[in-house]
């Protein structure tokens, strides 16, 4: 091997360990947003509040679009994401009602 490929092998694992600690930090955070989402459809399932808001829903994709334009990253990716997360989100609000 190289000292060029050598290099290029050992800049490779460093930006692998980085996508990992990354993938770990995301992991987490989304099991710490589920942990809120739950208790906000058990609330809403006690005060018999629908299990989704529209406007909520849409504000919350509007603020992620600017976020990510930000952050430099594709507002249409970051769109499908959080609808993806709505969508789910929304199916445990119905599993808390029935």
């Amino acid at each position: 091997m190289t000292n060029s490929a050598k290099l290029a092998a050992e800049v490779l694992k460093e930006h692998r360990a980085s996508i990992d600690r990354l993938d770990a930090i995301l992991v987490y955070t989304l099991g710490e947003r589920f942990k809120h989402t739950q208790a906000v459809g058990k609330l809403k399932a006690e005060h018999d509040l629908p299990p989704s808001d529209p406007n909520r829903e849409a504000g919350q994709i509007a603020r992620l679009e600017d976020l990510a334009k930000e952050a430099d990253l594709d507002p249409e990716f970051a769109k499908k994401f959080l609808n993806f997360i709505i969508a789910e989100v929304i199916q445990h609000h119905k599993q808390h009602q029935s």
